[in-house]
């Protein structure tokens, strides 16, 4: 079987004009521009990897009966690359990307990709696009994804996937720059379940989120807030983002792992926080906790955190009968640390004690 197909570049017959480009990204917005290009590779039984491409990015044609369509074996991940003061381009972390997607692969039946095809399909896409990266505090947001192609009826792991990964230049995640969010707390709607696929990065997740975020828009709140499945009563994570607790000692709080998504960003906080002198607890946190620390003031800080937004704060927090303000409502000093620390480090501007960087092969 072909573990690792050589890629053919397809270059693009008609790619945006330098001039136009350069409006795109000058206000990019999040995730509705995309770049020239995108990488496809074909997954086969009895053959493997093949058929690596770079080629202009356009549709696919599926069949009516494609299993994705149906079974939904569909994973992906989200990661950014930077450009640096110094010219280079970099990722942040991308072999925990690599790695978690060969996790959530498994998770959904679905073919492993070996980790070094994985980085150099994102590295080629970057090194051929980079001109798309935004200047300043933009980035380049970058999605491989895998889908289930066979053409079948039938409740089984299919037989043939497709690898993709597009880009998009971004702007902040948030409008309104790095202001402090407001959360909805839903009780009526879960994420995920104890044996579930909450660890997995796949579309499902966020499929069932949608209406509970729904819910939290029409309430004036940026983002949802899940509670665990069995009592209703444990914090987990966001629709999109892992979440903190700085307390009134300086320590941190974290939902531990098992039902929410293993956060890159969130493994970088821990581990920058630890850096600092704090102490990071990963342990169950109640939401009537939460609530109760944030009147007595034992509660300093909260703020959620992932690739998209890197480190947002949380201001207000509402829920059915409930509605209170986290210290002043303001982004307090911990958060304000953490997120300077985390992009500086991301940008290039401090020193990469963890290794963490990756400079991509522009030549």
């Amino acid at each position: 079987m072909a573990d690792k197909p050589s890629f053919r570049l397809i270059p693009h017959s008609n790619p945006v004009p330098d001039a136009e480009r350069a409006q795109l990204i000058a206000d990019p917005g999040f995730g509705k521009i995309f770049t020239d290009h995108m990488v496809v590779i074909r997954w086969s039984v009895g053959t493997g990897w093949h058929d690596a491409e770079i080629r202009a990015r356009e549709p696919f044609q599926l069949d009516p009966a494609s299993a994705v369509l149906h079974y939904a074996q569909e994973i992906f991940e989200g990661m950014k690359a930077y450009r640096t003061g110094d010219g280079r381009v970099t990722l942040f972390r991308p072999e925990q990307n690599a790695r978690r997607f060969n996790e959530s692969a498994h998770r959904m039946a679905m073919p492993e990709i070996p980790e070094e095809m994985f980085l150099e399909a994102i590295e080629k896409l970057v090194a051929l696009d980079k001109a798309w990266i935004p200047a300043g505090e933009g980035s380049l947001y970058l999605r491989p994804f895998m889908f289930a192609n066979d053409v079948f009826l039938g409740v089984r792991p299919a037989s043939e996937y497709i690898f993709c990964a597009i880009a998009s230049p971004v702007g902040a995640y948030f409008k309104g720059g790095a202001k402090p969010i407001k959360v909805w707390v839903s009780q009526d709607y879960s994420r995920a379940a104890r044996g579930g696929t909450g660890a997995a990065k796949c579309g499902g997740n966020y499929a069932g989120s949608l209406l509970p975020q729904a819910e939290a828009i029409q309430r004036g709140c940026d983002q949802v807030v899940f509670l665990d499945a069995a009592e209703h009563r444990w914090v987990e994570e966001l629709g999109g983002m892992n979440i903190f607790f700085v307390m009134d000692d300086g320590s941190l709080i974290t939902p531990p792992l098992g039902t929410i998504l293993p956060g890159i960003t969130r493994d970088s906080v821990i581990t920058l926080a630890r850096d600092n002198g704090l102490v990071v607890r990963e342990e169950n946190y109640g939401f009537d906790q939460w609530q109760a620390d944030a009147a007595s003031g034992r509660l300093r800080e909260v703020f959620a955190c992932g690739t998209a937004a890197v480190i947002a704060a949380i201001g207000k927090v509402e829920s059915k009968g409930s509605e209170f303000m986290v210290a002043n409502g303001e982004t307090g000093a911990v958060t304000e640390k953490l997120r300077d620390g985390l992009v500086r480090l991301q940008r290039g501007e401090s020193n990469d004690g963890h290794g963490w960087l990756r400079t991509i092969p522009l030549d």
